[in-house]
């Protein structure tokens, strides 16, 4: 059974830091692309950040460009994401995603975690 199990998400002030990791089990996925991608209360969903396999190629949205850094550690499995400067429009679920369908910089990903709650308070 393939799983990716989200940790780290809480409650922040705005300006403050989190680490969000996602571990893979059941399946690894150390060589495929991964993800991070949110969903705001009434939003779509949106990329965030993503990773190519080796780690060599990442990827972000315009409005976490430069505050937040993908990473992955394949000898662990894992993909974390690193959030500075965090602002209440962060406030969103955050998902762990594997193996796009096209490129990595899309919603559409083939496995999914249950999701982490992130908010930012003002």
């Amino acid at each position: 059974q393939v799983q990716l199990v989200e940790s780290g998400g809480g409650l922040v002030q705005a300006g403050g830091s989190l680490r969000l990791s996602c571990a893979d089990s059941g399946r690894t996925f150390s060589s495929d692309p991964m993800a991070w991608i949110r969903q705001a209360p009434g939003k779509e969903r949106e990329f965030v950040a993503g990773i190519n396999w080796t780690g060599g190629r990442r990827y972000y949205a315009d409005s976490v460009n430069g505050r937040f850094t993908i990473s992955r550690d394949n000898s662990k499995n894992t993909v974390d994401l690193q959030m500075n400067s965090l602002k209440p429009e962060d406030t969103a679920v955050y998902y762990c995603a594997a193996v796009p369908r096209g490129s990595i910089e899309t919603t559409e990903y083939n496995y999914w975690g249950q999701g982490t709650q992130v908010t930012v308070s003002s």
